[in-house]
């Protein structure tokens, strides 16, 4: 896969693959024991599932591609390099690929004592691939 920004792909998204449709890099950027800041790279139509990262936000910058994210109870963002999305703590979310292009994304989050990340069910198809 060419990778859509000037940071690095990284390597395949094993360690969350279930979580994701479709493939998925992670290339960790920075991190101490008050934020992780790693580039997240899509494939095209890949998708995380639904989740809630509980007691701390999570800070999108859009670095290379098109992309969307979702805040349950809204329409989907589109996100192309540049933008920001800003998901608040305790928030019903996905984020991903557009359906036909590869995507890349800078996630900063803070790390907190008793926070944690609860994946969800998959994206609805038929309401993603409406996004094309």
């Amino acid at each position: 896969m060419d990778n859509p920004s000037a940071f690095p792909l990284g390597e395949p998204n094993d360690a969350f693959a279930q979580y994701f449709d479709g493939q998925s890099y992670l290339a960790p950027l920075a991190a101490d024991d008050q934020v992780s800041v790693a580039n997240v790279t899509f494939e095209p139509g890949c998708t995380n599932h639904w989740h809630i990262h509980h007691g701390i936000c999570q800070i999108l910058l859009a670095v290379g591609g098109r992309g969307y994210y979702q805040i349950e109870g809204q329409g989907p963002v589109e996100l192309k390099p540049g933008d920001v999305a800003y998901i608040p703590p305790d928030t019903k979310h996905w984020h991903g690929a557009a359906p036909s292009e590869s995507f890349a994304h800078v996630a900063v989050m803070p790390k907190a004592e008793g926070a944690s990340t609860e994946w969800l069910e998959p994206v609805d198809e038929d309401s993603y691939r409406a996004l094309a």
